[in-house]
């Protein structure tokens, strides 16, 4: 492997020498690149671009439990709006990244996009809590569906044990990683293979509700507006839940230095995933509910089980397979993209610069890979994990909603930086608006637990002070950073 210092790219993705002190060089740099580097080559296609997004947002969730919406709405027809609202929503967002893409040509996504507009803190907060925490533990959950579901054909008569359960996922996490350490290209052609499955999936419960409405099932849509009335609170945490659902669209944008002719192929792959993604969410709920009804998805553990074991009979034994392929294709683009930005991270002296050394041979951020191995394995064994993703949930749309209102901020502070694609103005608006009202309605719905995680947050800023600005560092403290 060869160490990259801390480096910036150009448009046509050669790497120059920057400067280690946590702000990126300027952008219309035109030094000439230099030769003989080893770099992250440029593997990224449209379609590898389009199976990125899809294959990292569609999860289990869909198929599992979208009864959190229904809950908290009261009834079919708003849980089926909400759906299509967020779906609009996260388009919104999506489009928002697609213009800083274009613009700022470097990979790493919210963390770049914050130290250009606001400075270095706030990015090394940003990086800090995904790399011990947040990563980890996200990995750690659908990673554990994946073990489950794997298993689901084996144990169709009893209870599946927790350690089998484990066991399995940590082979799963550990091949995720070697996948993702040993070859871009195949890591992304298994990506364009698992986002297939999940689109199979996802026709296989369309296609027999359509058939079901063809045929007059429509009873459970009759008064869909009727039911219990949403609560006040109720209908914000429903959008929660729905954005997190949808929640994946902004990962093309932590491999940009790696996607050919991103000017083209990063608004491109973004509109047409949304659009596959949110008609693919809106018909999916729409046929659960022609032979579930309201009441027997909310008692549902797994929505898509209980519809293919009333419409498939035996078939319905690949629906937990292909669940678990969803979820091993999450795993995947989640460890792609994520890896990018602790390599960009480490390029900018925020984090030990072992983490952005590429291997000489295989062209792959390895250290920045195999980081999140140990961390994963330790929140899997030991960690409350749902507990620390309720703690951090929040944290996760602070940071992208500070990321759409500086992309507000860079038009004004730098109105002549070539914008390739841009949105209207109204669009970053009303987006960080909505995410940071999501922020602000946590701290009021739930204090206790974010609160918590406000707090895990905030540790950020005296680490940022000890391992970043403070100069005189014993030196054995310097060979631990690398440095």
């Amino acid at each position: 492997m060869v160490r990259k210092a801390a480096v910036t790219t150009v448009s046509n993705g050669s790497y120059l020498q920057g400067q280690a002190n946590g702000k990126l060089p300027s952008m219309d740099s035109e030094q000439p690149a230099q030769e003989g580097k080893v770099v992250l080559k440029k593997k990224v296609t449209l379609l590898r671009g389009i199976s990125i997004i899809i294959g990292t947002i569609i999860g289990a969730g869909i198929f599992i439990s979208p009864k959190g919406i229904l809950k908290n709405t009261g009834s079919v027809g708003m849980s089926l709006t909400v759906w299509t609202v967020c779906g609009i929503l996260s388009l919104f967002g999506a489009l928002c990244y697609a213009e800083l893409g274009t613009c700022i040509k470097k990979s790493g996504g919210h963390y770049t996009y914050i130290l250009e507009a606001f400075g270095p803190l706030p990015a090394f907060v940003r990086v800090w809590v995904e790399l011990l925490i947040i990563r980890p533990a996200a990995t750690a959950v659908i990673s554990l569906a994946f073990g489950r579901y794997i298993l689901e054909p084996f144990f169709m008569q009893c209870e599946i044990p927790e350690l089998a359960i484990k066991l399995i996922t940590a082979v799963g996490i550990t091949l995720v990683m070697v996948l993702n350490s040993t070859s871009v290209s195949w890591s992304a052609r298994i990506q364009i293979f698992l986002t297939f499955c999940k689109l199979v999936a996802i026709l296989i419960i369309i296609v027999p509700g359509v058939i079901q409405l063809i045929k007059g099932e429509t009873q459970h849509f009759k008064n869909a507006f009727a039911g219990n009335d949403a609560s006040v609170m109720g209908l914000p945490l429903a959008f929660y839940s729905g954005m997190y659902a949808y929640s994946g669209w902004f990962y093309l944008n932590f491999v940009t230095e790696e996607v050919e002719n991103p000017e083209k192929n990063i608004p491109l792959a973004i509109c047409i995933s949304m659009t596959i993604v949110t008609v693919g969410y809106v018909l999916t709920n729409v046929a659960y509910f022609t032979t579930i009804s309201a009441g027997e998805l909310l008692l549902s553990k797994a929505v898509a089980v209980t519809f293919a074991e009333r419409l498939m009979g035996n078939f319905s034994l690949a629906v937990p397979v292909f669940v678990a392929l969803s979820c091993f294709g999450s795993m995947n683009g989640g460890v792609f993209a994520v890896s990018r930005m602790f390599f960009v991270a480490s390029r900018e002296g925020h984090l030990p610069e072992i983490l952005s050394m590429i291997h000489v041979r295989k062209h792959t951020p390895l250290p920045a890979v195999i980081v999140l191995h140990p961390l994963t394995m330790i929140m899997l064994f030991n960690g409350d994990l749902y507990s620390l993703l309720n703690f951090l949930s929040f944290a996760r749309w602070l940071f992208i909603g500070l990321v759409v209102a500086g992309l507000i901020y860079l038009r004004y502070k730098r109105p002549d930086m070539p914008r390739p694609f841009k949105v209207p103005l109204f669009i970053p608006a009303l987006f960080s608006f909505t995410c940071l009202f999501m922020v602000a309605l946590s701290l009021y719905s739930d204090p206790v637990n974010t609160g918590i995680g406000f707090a895990i947050t905030l540790t950020g800023v005296p680490a940022y002070y000890l391992f970043i600005v403070w100069d005189k560092k014993p030196k054995w403290f310097r060979k631990l950073l690398g440095k």
